[in-house]
């Protein structure tokens, strides 16, 4: 039975309270109703599925084979999806099948590429199946809308006055806004590469010469501008301003932390289909300037970047994608969302539209103004938007921000990149991360040569799958003893850019459910639960949770 509404919930009591409605918030509720518990998921939007059904059709996933239980589910109901020709609307199945975009090996029971909407119909169906009540559009109040008692959350209560009562607490948003307003320890930022002896994490600012080969640091360089990009309004003059988005001063020391996080997106759909197509639109507070690095970046060309896409459009089924970004100037909006983590539902709302506004006149820019080199235009102006995708009647936009990084707990246990390496192990495993420690751009800075230059990009694979720590995803016991945090997770800015994603945050948030129905069972705080009987349940329930896989 699924809920709709927060009159009736509100006045229940649930033995676990889930707020957040992403992909690990699904899991967790599927999981805690298989176990035979009351449960309730409160998603502050009126859309389920974050980034899963909002744009990120084609996720980052390393090793397939580490993916279980619910998540690997929700994949291969996905491929049943696609097996039935009423799905394919616009583009034969083959077509796209047989062209090897697909992330799918033949004979695997499982899809791992898909349009926004069929991702969000087979949440639903999946939902449908089990005892939910989910509630739409109520927001945690973050200031004082948790109530503890003894280190233990009793309820939390909306800004509409809602108030929803539970046993056990799991936050699955992407911000940790029930983690922190529950206050439990937190990091926004870098860490330095000392605090916990790594050397991928705080700033990466050493970037290789395209032309002149100097030793390099291979992270800084990729998407990052072509030499000799001036960034003054006045080329060659300080004295006019540096161009928007550039951060005034250096970018730190190589490997020291800082409170800056990586750039957000939005995942655009977009498809070239003329029947489904809205052509991208000149916003009206569109200013030219904004896009100024863009154009020197091609006019300064040398040979290397001239005609060249600045993204990565990614094939989905019935001729749409999944549009990311790529090179120096693209649909990253860097260094505008330092604020995001902390910032106040208002404030929250306006970084959004800034994301927005700024990819909306980029995706214009791209697509007719002179200064773009015409093989781009011509590109760039078959896409548009898809009508049949995210509200009925909007502009083709999804409401969903690329949230890629946060807040991160800090509890008993943090993953770092020693995990991710293999290096150190952990003796209580609830999932496995498989994709390379991955970090996009943090700030635009000038360098010492009076150019425009990218710092923070990571890209770092070659690595096996590693075990995620249960003590990861729990805070510390004195400071609350029934919630869990399957997303923003206790981990390093670099180990962090490894388990971000979305299939790991399934995997996550059904362990943190069986987690808390254990805790119940036992009538232990979640710190202190059994983990050989938490691991037996895991492991039944199809989860993988160490090495030992075909790969």
């Amino acid at each position: 039975m699924i809920n709709h509404s927060g009159i009736f919930a509100q006045n229940k009591k649930y033995d676990v309270v889930i707020y957040g409605g992403t992909s690990a918030g699904i899991a967790s509720a599927i999981q805690t109703a298989r176990m035979g518990k009351s449960v309730v998921i409160i998603e502050p939007t009126h859309r389920l599925g974050g980034l899963t059904t909002g744009g990120l059709g084609q996720t980052d996933i390393g090793n397939k084979h580490v993916i279980g239980g619910i998540s690997r589910e929700f994949y291969q109901n996905i491929r049943k999806h696609y097996d039935d020709p009423k799905n394919w609307k616009w583009q034969d199945r083959s077509t796209y099948m047989d062209d090897g975009q697909t992330r799918t090996a033949k004979g695997e029971d499982a899809m791992w590429t898909f349009e926004p909407s069929a991702a969000l119909k087979v949440y639903h169906q999946m939902l449908s199946g089990e005892k939910i009540d989910i509630v739409y559009g109520e927001r945690l109040n973050r200031e004082n809308g948790v109530i503890k008692k003894d280190n233990r959350i009793e309820s939390i209560e909306m800004e509409n006055g809602s108030k929803y009562t539970g046993k056990m607490f799991i936050d699955a948003t992407y911000e940790g806004d029930l983690m922190a307003a529950a206050g439990i320890s937190y990091r926004v930022g870098r860490e330095s590469n000392r605090e916990y002896g790594e050397t991928l994490n705080g700033v990466q600012a050493n970037k290789i010469s395209a032309t002149l080969k100097w030793t390099l640091s291979r992270n800084a360089y990729n998407h990052n501008f072509i030499d000799r990009v001036d960034p003054y309004i006045v080329k060659g003059d300080p004295t006019s301003g540096l161009l928007p988005y550039i951060t005034e001063g250096p970018p730190g020391v190589d490997g020291e932390g800082d409170d800056k996080i990586q750039a957000y997106c939005f995942r655009m759909t977009l498809t070239d289909h003329p029947d489904n197509r809205i052509p991208f639109k000149k916003p009206e507070n569109y200013d030219e300037l904004n896009y100024e690095l863009l154009f020197r970046n091609y006019e300064a060309d040398n040979g290397s970047e001239v005609d060249r896409m600045p993204w990565i459009n990614s094939p989905m089924p019935n001729r749409k994608t999944d549009t990311n970004n790529r090179r120096g100037f693209s649909t990253d909006f860097i260094g505008q969302n330092y604020d995001y983590p902390e910032a106040s539902y208002e404030e929250r709302e306006k970084i959004v539209q800034a994301h927005r506004e700024y990819q909306q006149g980029l995706m214009w820019t791209l697509a007719y103004h002179p200064r773009i080199p015409e093989k781009v235009r011509n590109t760039v102006s078959k896409w548009g938007t898809c009508r049949d995708e995210y509200e009925e009647g909007s502009d083709g936009w999804q409401q969903q921000l690329y949230i890629r990084e946060a807040r991160r707990m800090l509890s008993d246990y943090v993953m770092t990149q020693k995990n991710c390496e293999g290096i150190d192990r952990v003796e209580d495993p609830v999932g496995m991360g498989a994709y390379g420690m991955d970090s996009h751009h943090i700030q635009r800075y000038v360098d010492v040569n009076g150019f425009v230059q990218n710092e923070g990009n990571v890209e770092a694979h070659g690595f096996s799958p590693y075990s995620i720590s249960y003590r990861a995803i729990v805070p510390k016991k004195e400071e609350c003893n029934n919630l869990l945090v399957p997303v923003c997770v206790s981990a390093t800015h670099i180990a962090f850019g490894s388990i971000r994603m979305e299939p790991v945050f399934m995997v996550l948030g059904q362990s943190a459910a069986t987690a808390a129905c254990q805790a119940l069972e036992e009538g232990m705080a979640v710190q202190d639960i059994h983990y050989p009987a938490l691991q037996n349940t895991l492991l039944k329930d199809k989860q993988i949770l160490e090495i030992q896989i075909n790969k």
